[in-house]
């Protein structure tokens, strides 16, 4: 019954996020982030029931962001990748079935680029030159892939633990307020309802504090295919934002904070586990 359950809302979710997705994105406010504050807010694991949602909260906001997607998620929901493109979102790829890339046999490694890219491509037409490493392993046989593939890895210098803060956004927001900087690269899931609800109140804190939001390639310009960005871990604590009256904080609507959606399972490599919901990346 909870299986039948879930999946009735999820797929509920799709539907009303379909309905209610912006059919054209807000106007972007340009910005040249060599001089003005930067942050770029990136989402894994996508596309998701509640993608939808936070177009609709990144559209309202004139926020950019890049969505890493799964390409075995986005052949699932190819419409769901279509309205992130249309929203005037960035797409990167997070492979075909998100394994750990440094340990599957190496004869897989292309397939994981190359499935992800067609299926990105058929839904969007778009042709992703950025990716995410699964967990954000890579070493240089995959990078040398990722080169042929034509894609430069993005890892990340925020990590706020929103797979294991689900249930406590308390947690995650105390990261984001104590690690982000002007420059920072933040690592989200849209799989979470629960970080979409942290994203929504929190973008006027970074409003306030002068931060535009934007996409990957507005921080930091072209990457060379093949190339690795950022790390895996956060650095030392800045501390630079201010917080904002909790007055200014939009409230939530009184609904139920619906389970986080699974990666699907990996077909195509005998023995490797596609990460589910709780990896981390």
């Amino acid at each position: 019954m909870r299986l039948v359950a879930g999946t009735v809302a999820t797929v509920a979710a799709v539907l009303i996020g379909a309905c209610a997705a912006p059919p054209h994105p807000a106007a972007a406010e340009p910005v040249d982030c060599a001089v003005a504050k930067c942050v770029a807010l990136t989402f894994d694991d996508g596309p998701s029931p509640y993608t939808d949602r936070l177009l609709r909260i990144l559209n309202d906001s004139g926020a950019r962001s890049t969505f890493f997607l799964i390409g075995n998620k986005v052949a699932a929901d190819p419409a769901g990748a279509r309205r992130i493109a249309e929203a005037g979102m960035e797409i990167g790829s997070h492979t075909w079935e998100h394994p750990n890339m440094t340990t599957i046999p190496a004869a897989d490694v292309p397939a994981q680029f190359s499935k992800a890219t067609e299926a990105i491509q058929a839904a969007t037409g778009v042709t992703p030159t950025l990716w995410r490493p699964p967990g954000g392993l890579t070493d240089d046989a995959v990078n040398a892939q990722a080169a042929a593939a034509g894609q430069a890895a993005i890892l990340w210098d925020v990590i706020p633990f929103d797979w294991i803060n689900d249930a406590d956004t308390n947690a995650t927001r105390y990261m984001l307020m104590t690690q982000i900087k002007p420059g920072s690269v933040v690592l989200f899931h849209d799989t979470y309802s629960s970080t979409v609800d942290l994203v929504y109140q929190f973008l006027p804190v970074l409003k306030a504090n002068g931060y535009h939001v934007v996409t990957v390639s507005q921080l930091l310009g072209p990457r060379a295919p093949g190339s690795v960005y950022g790390g895996r871990e956060n650095g030392p604590p800045v501390n630079e934002l201010r917080d904002i009256p909790p007055a200014d904080i939009p409230a939530l609507p009184a609904t139920p904070s619906p389970p986080p959606m699974p990666n699907l399972p990996i077909t195509d490599i005998a023995g490797a586990n596609s990460g589910g919901p709780n990896n981390g990346a």
